[in-house]
């Protein structure tokens, strides 16, 4: 009870106007003492998904739960994150706490510098993107590596039931983006992967964020030859592929998209597409609410000021000004 009470305080923020958990939060006690009681008869069942589509830019789908079930997400989350985190390796960047793109893509530049010894050498930079991630995660796939780290039967009981609760097109197949314990699953998932990487390929300068990863070297063809056992690895271990248009060896010198940003030696620009899209944002929040149009302006002179934006953020200051 204590751990749904917890968990409670932190999934109503800012959620508290939005008209499903407005509705649970008329008989609060009395369904969290319900739901509290069906975990211990072990009668807890997950409900359905609502479906929807977002664009950011590309088209995904979200499966949104019930207030009840993501209430259960939230305290299972709350147990799980912090034993599974400390296994997790330093250079895995998506869903962690003090981590994030900017962290990311700061590391990312960083190892550039090391690998190229001050950008006195060339380093390549292979650059993959694992194909339909989420939609792709096997379920049997994940319960085994789960119970090599949670022993107690109770609890692969309760997370076989939130990850037996959607499948997508294929049954045993595929985890929803909109649930809270997918970012922490699927870092479980791909953690195998990174413990791989790291140890059996001895990838020193290798970052992943969700499904996006880099390794630098300064040998081009001992990157192709990782690129190979990469791919078996993630078919026959994970039962996953990489995108075929997604996969690349450059030279960092010539500039790689990653994180948001394009990265050279001596400067950083943001990816064209992102400035579009912030751009076509902002003139659509011109004309609404004023409070949220400052909010926005001053989120993206944030994320900005990370890069040689100069002019960019001068255009958007004089809009600011303006309205």
């Amino acid at each position: 009870m204590n751990n749904l009470l917890a968990a409670w305080k932190e999934f109503v923020n800012c959620k508290r106007c939005k008209i499903d958990v407005s509705n649970f939060t008329r008989n609060l006690l009395f369904n969290i003492r319900e739901l509290n009681d069906d975990l211990n008869n072990k009668s807890y069942c997950h409900g359905e998904y609502h479906h929807f589509k977002i664009h950011d830019p590309k088209s995904r789908d979200i499966h949104k739960a019930l207030v009840r079930d993501r209430l259960l997400h939230h305290a299972v989350y709350r147990q799980l994150y912090p034993f599974f985190d400390r296994t997790f390796i330093f250079d895995s960047y998506s869903c962690r706490d003090d981590k994030g793109t900017h962290r990311g893509f700061k590391r990312f530049s960083e190892f550039a510098r090391r690998a190229s010894f001050d950008h006195t050498k060339t380093v390549w930079v292979l650059k993959c993107d694992i194909r339909k991630f989420f939609a792709s995660i096997d379920h049997q796939t994940l319960f085994i590596i789960l119970e090599r780290y949670i022993p107690d039967a109770n609890i692969m009981w309760l997370v076989k039931q939130i990850i037996g609760s959607f499948h997508s097109t294929v049954s045993g197949v595929g985890l929803p983006l909109g649930n809270l314990t997918s970012q922490l699953f699927v870092n479980i998932f791909l953690n195998e992967f990174d413990q791989y990487v790291k140890h059996r390929l001895k990838a020193r300068w290798y970052i992943r964020y969700a499904d996006d990863f880099v390794i630098l070297d300064q040998n081009r063809v001992q990157l192709e030859s990782i690129l190979i056992e990469i791919r078996q690895y993630l078919h026959a271990e994970l039962k996953l592929d990489l995108h075929p248009d997604k996969v690349s060896i450059q030279t960092f010198a010539s500039g790689v998209d990653f994180l948001g940003w394009v990265h050279f030696i001596d400067h950083l620009i943001l990816r064209k597409a992102t400035e579009k899209r912030m751009f076509r944002n902002i003139a659509i929040k011109q004309n609404g609410d004023l409070d949220k149009f400052e909010a926005t302006m001053r989120s993206y002179l944030g994320m900005l000021s990370h890069g040689n934006t100069w002019k960019m953020r001068t255009k958007i200051s004089c809009l600011h000004s303006i309205f």
